[in-house]
């Protein structure tokens, strides 16, 4: 963890720790990051969300089936707010029955538990599952389209639109590797229960076993999902999540030229994240990082910290060259709410800006008497 040694008004510098015996004193060589036979891909640390490897990672392209990824979030959050449960029986149409691709095979006019479908969406990728669940929960699979649009908009997914809840093709259905890292890591911090279901690696339903084909799961033990996908139009394409010794990395590769290179070229980028790369928690959430005077209120000072851990991700034997410094509000006047921001603080490693977050008021501080209002009044003339 960074401490601070002495605080100014404006600036507070922090004092660099040992992170722990295994920090270097010498910096260790940093390879390029790999080259991958795939048109667009990225690596990022679920912790911090930064991003270690970028290759075209805001290019609009065909997602095919890694679109479930969005699907299976709506359907967690259905889930969660309970609108809807697992043993609900959903009808499957005709339209569901009838879709092509990969399916779990479900039968026309029989009702299938949500448990089951979600299954066969998530482990098989069934485009029939993925149909039945958009119309159980919505209506439509139109109206599903939009809670997933939604949802992406909330994100902050920018260039991403849905127009079905499959990843069958249209020239209005695309996405990035830039989002999907982002939307992955979504899922796997909004509902790391049910993201349990993306590591099965095979699924039994009316007499039917199929397979995940994510191929990593039997690669590599530390490899837990996410979605594969693939179309003519995308070529293949793999969202992967692996998780070591406390780092959890996500993978995008996209537009691979076969099922085999998706999982090579997925490999080698988890491979060199976690060789080379580390990432440590600097501070923890609500704790107070310092304490700043306040003017006119019933209190004298304000805690600060942050609302979220603040997690960095750096390469290994760095930790020692990280410098952290606070930009603080010089005159903080009563009332003050709690989580109102006052400030900043900024990790900066040789010379670059590589992490940033508001400090924000841990406490409110109501507006103080008459007598302490007029005495702060005049003290800050003074001053």
């Amino acid at each position: 963890m960074l401490t601070f040694s002495s605080l100014t008004r404006r600036t507070a510098l922090f004092a660099l720790l040992w992170f722990s015996v295994t920090c270097a004193h010498a910096e260790a060589l940093m390879p390029s990051p790999p080259k991958l036979a795939a048109k667009s891909y990225v690596l990022m640390d679920f912790d911090s969300g930064q991003f270690i490897v970028k290759n075209n990672p805001d290019e609009r392209m065909d997602p095919a089936s890694l679109t479930k990824i969005m699907t299976a979030y709506v359907i967690f959050s259905e889930l969660k707010n309970n609108n809807i449960r697992l043993d609900d029986q959903v009808y499957i149409s005709e339209r569901a029955w009838r879709m092509e691709g990969s399916r779990m095979f479900v039968e026309v006019d029989k009702e299938v538990p949500v448990a089951d479908l979600l299954k066969g969406l998530v482990i098989q990728s069934g485009n029939d599952a993925s149909v039945a669940l958009a119309e159980h929960i919505a209506g439509s699979e139109e109206a599903f389209v939009s809670l997933m649009n939604k949802h992406a908009n909330r994100m902050g997914l920018k260039n991403t639109h849905f127009v079905n809840a499959t990843g069958l093709p249209d020239k209005e259905h695309y996405t990035t590797a830039h989002d999907l890292a982002l939307l992955a890591r979504a899922l796997i911090r909004d509902f790391p229960e049910q993201y349990r279901l993306n590591s099965e690696k095979k699924y039994q339903y009316n007499g039917i076993t199929q397979y995940n084909r994510n191929k990593l799961l039997w690669r590599d033990p530390s490899v837990d999902g996410v979605k594969t996908g693939h179309t003519n139009a995308a070529g293949y394409c793999l969202v992967a999540s692996a998780r070591r010794d406390g780092m959890r990395l996500i993978s995008v590769v996209m537009n691979a030229t076969s099922e085999k290179t998706r999982a090579t070229e997925s490999q080698k980028l988890l491979k060199y994240g976690f060789r080379f790369f580390s990432t440590h928690r600097l501070y923890q959430a609500n704790k107070s990082l310092t304490d700043l005077p306040v003017w006119k209120g019933e209190s004298d000072t304000l805690p600060l910290g942050l609302s979220k851990p603040l997690y960095i991700t750096i390469p290994r034997g760095q930790y020692d060259n990280l410098k952290a410094t606070m930009n603080l509000d010089e005159n903080i006047i009563a009332p003050v709410e709690k989580g109102q921001e006052f400030g900043t603080v900024n990790v900066v490693l040789d010379g670059k800006q590589i992490a940033q977050q508001p400090l924000i008021a841990l406490k409110a501080v109501a507006e103080g008497g008459l007598f302490t209002r007029l005495k702060d009044s005049l003290l800050m003339l003074v001053q």
